[in-house]
């Protein structure tokens, strides 16, 4: 079969409009197929990486509207050549788009865990740590959802003696979080404390999105809400829930 030819920038512009025409119209059938045609079909080019990038979040969005997840697991697979030719930091941040997306359907954990392990394993053979570390935290996060501990908290020791190494500070926050979260799951209080306290000590040295203090806040008042301090508990859910609702992030500020 021959390659596909690269599209000019300028009619992937007007596919674009066309597609966005289609959409407002209602006929998302023919807005799926003209976003495709942009982000998958057409053969893929840096010089276009805006007009295919644009194309993806607007295909994300039709599929998470109609719920199908499947298609939007598809497509992690089908922009592998995009990937190729673009930044692997934009790779990731489309990877992560794609599987937010698939978050978004109703009744999808087990196809996000699905899904991280898959991309995680091309990520290892394709060489790009930062997004396989990345997928490995989510992948982690998702099994302490499904309370399948064993295998979280493997994955959260092998990531943790990785990621020290490279000082990476922020995301080391991230992990001692989740691993906090999982020994207190796990009833182990004094290992999820320890774990806490080490996402502080991270977190103290760098400056940490509103949202991930936010989150450590929430597992503080957790922890001290375990040994009977509500008081002190009460103030660290108070700081969360402001924080949260400050950030429009109004589903977790209700937990």
């Amino acid at each position: 079969a021959q390659k596909p030819k690269p599209v000019p920038t300028t009619a992937m512009a007007a596919s674009l409009a066309d597609a966005a025409a289609q959409e407002a119209k209602g006929d998302s059938a023919a807005a799926i197929r003209t976003y495709r045609s942009i982000c998958i079909e057409a053969s893929p080019s840096q010089a276009n990486a805006q007009a295919t990038e644009a194309a993806i979040a607007k295909l994300c969005a039709l599929y998470t509207k109609q719920h199908d997840a499947n298609a939007l697991a598809k497509m992690l697979t089908e922009l592998r050549p995009f990937f190729a030719v673009i930044p692997k930091a934009k790779t990731a941040k489309l990877v992560k788009n794609i599987i937010d997306a698939v978050a978004k359907v109703p009744n999808t954990t087990k196809l996000q865990v699905q899904l991280c392990r898959e991309q995680a394993e091309w990520a290892k053979a394709e060489k790009r740590s930062f997004l396989r570390q990345r997928l490995e935290l989510r992948l982690a996060t998702l099994l302490l959802e499904l309370c399948d501990y064993a295998p979280a908290l493997t994955l959260i020791t092998r990531l943790l003696t990785e990621v020290k190494r490279l000082d990476d500070k922020l995301l080391l926050v991230d992990i001692h979080l989740v691993e906090s979260r999982v020994y207190h799951a796990l009833r182990n209080v004094a290992k999820a404390k320890a774990a806490l306290t080490a996402s502080r000590t991270a977190a103290n040295a760098i400056y940490v999105p509103p949202t991930v203090q936010a989150h450590i806040d929430m597992q503080s008042g957790v922890l001290q809400a375990e040994e009977k301090d509500y008081k002190t508990g009460y103030s660290y859910f108070f700081e969360a829930f402001e924080q949260l609702g400050a950030l429009d992030e109004n589903v977790l500020a209700l937990r």
